[in-house]
């Protein structure tokens, strides 16, 4: 059930930790933090041991400085927590705004059993006490693992809560945005949703934060948030009328000038703090081939200093780390340098190279690339690219048919990695980063489509993925104000 308590008088115990997150906070509260700050210290004080806590925030109502100042309190009261988010991406923000080092779900609460391409995680156990565990963009929780391997279960959700609760007296904290896009193929964010994790016996504490912040009332971005989330909450749905003239933070722009507005913003923050979000993997190759060539002057497909997105899932070129598991899709990767020229063999293209993980204290790893996926339009090799890939690599090997699979699992091309370029991406794929500037590619979009929800979670998640400036690509005239 939902528990939203107000802060007795007569509570020394909660009044100490109200005051505490007061004193950590740069500005006085609203009526929704206030909540917040009593409901999450019930819970932290009285909670038993089968309670959970969800965050729900939305764009511009203070849940990153409200978590920061929380994380604060308990770090300094020597509370343990631990906290975690589903991308590297998005740990590395969540430590940023916290001050506290964060971790990917998966490193955290899975341990390799096999290696090679069908590598099997079990669950870890679970050695902690007395710890809250905090989970960032729990929005993107899907009730299913990743692709390529075996993890757990096979379903998430269900291995955070079995993992956290199996610690003594652990518990868990979930915190999101309910009007981001849900985890693909569902029409839900699970880990946010009351019943399906009170499901799990849990006792559940749920806060919203709505009322948008002082400090961002005068965001066009928060402002145009708001609205595609009210128009969500509405009966009928309606084509979205953003306001792109009252605010600074956000431009409409036309095709022609957005080449050269993206090589501004790279002149003025650099590469990594512009991201191009796009509805498709096709239009993103499209910008990404323009990207390097009319601005970055790149004739290779693959040069050093490119910024790569892992397409898939590998679990081979990390077997020689002992703190990296595998290599997830969604991590970002940086290229350092190229070793030798390209070769082809299975009817595919490889090259190897050395690639930075600025994400993991700046990690450098040995890797094989597959070129073929970098401008291919489906988010990974096809299947019927794989599917020649597996066949090729198999008849070059000897032995009986199990001799070769095993081989397989250890064969470098068999294994390379999966990469596309990262200047341009979806928006499933921008979940859980930040950019300075975000470039939103409106076009080829039909105005039927414009009065969905799925349109408008997406153009909610891809506003709210800019902390200065969105540009509105090829945005139609019709919707504005």
């Amino acid at each position: 059930m939902n528990i939203l308590p107000t802060i007795d008088a007569q509570d020394k115990h909660l009044l100490n930790f109200g005051k505490a997150v007061l004193s950590a906070l740069p500005y006085d509260p609203s009526d929704d933090q206030m909540l917040l700050i009593a409901g999450f210290g019930h819970f932290l004080l009285y909670g038993g041991e089968r309670s959970a806590f969800l965050l729900n925030g939305y764009a511009g109502t203070g849940k990153t400085s409200m978590t920061g100042a929380m994380v604060k309190v308990l770090s300094e009261a020597g509370t343990k927590t631990v906290l975690l988010a589903p991308t590297g991406r998005a740990a590395k923000i969540f430590a940023d705004y916290s001050g506290h080092s964060a971790f990917t779900l998966h490193r955290k609460i899975y341990r390799q059993r096999s290696y090679g391409p069908d590598g099997t995680f079990n669950l870890a156990e679970n050695k902690h006490r007395d710890t809250i565990f905090i989970v960032d963009e729990a929005s993107m929780i899907a009730n299913h693992s990743a692709d390529g391997a075996v993890f757990g279960s096979g379903h998430l959700l269900d291995d955070l809560i079995e993992y956290v609760y199996q610690g003594q007296n652990c518990r868990l904290m979930l915190i999101g945005d309910e009007a981001q896009l849900p985890p693909v193929g569902q029409s839900l964010s699970p880990a946010l949703n009351v019943s399906v994790v009170e499901g799990y016996g849990l006792q559940v504490y749920k806060v919203g934060l709505t009322s948008i912040a002082r400090q961002a009332q005068e965001s066009g971005i928060v402002h145009n948030a708001t609205m595609l989330r009210q128009i969500m909450g509405a009966e009928k749905l309606v084509i979205p009328k953003l306001d792109v003239s009252s605010f600074p933070d956000l431009e409409a722009l036309s095709g022609e000038f957005v080449i050269e507005r993206i090589e501004d913003c790279y002149n003025g923050d650099g590469l990594s703090e512009t991201a191009i979000i796009t509805r498709s993997n096709k239009r993103a190759v499209l910008y990404n081939a323009a990207i390097r060539n009319q601005i970055l002057y790149r004739e290779e497909e693959l040069s050093s200093g490119d910024i790569l997105l892992v397409a898939k899932n590998n679990y081979f070129w990390s077997e020689e780390y002992d703190d990296v598991d595998f290599i997830a899709n969604g991590d970002v990767v940086r290229v350092v340098r190229i070793w030798g020229e390209a070769e082809r063999r299975y009817g595919l293209r490889f090259i190897n190279a050395t690639v930075e993980f600025p994400f993991r204290q700046n990690l450098e790893m040995d890797v094989k690339v597959v070129l073929d996926c970098l401008f291919s339009d489906s988010p990974a090799l096809s299947a019927e690219q794989s599917q020649q890939l597996f066949n090729g690599v198999m008849s070059s090997l000897s032995g009986d048919k199990p001799t070769r699979l095993r081989a397989l699992k250890k064969d470098p091309y068999y294994n390379a990695l999966q990469v596309k370029y990262a200047y341009a991406m979806t928006c499933h794929k921008s979940q859980g980063g930040q950019w300075k500037n975000v470039f939103i590619d409106m076009g080829g979009i039909a105005p039927e489509s414009m009065e969905t929800l799925d349109f408008l979670r997406w153009l909610y998640t891809a506003i709210t993925r800019a902390t200065r400036k969105v540009y509105l690509v090829n945005y139609l005239p019709a919707t504005e104000n």
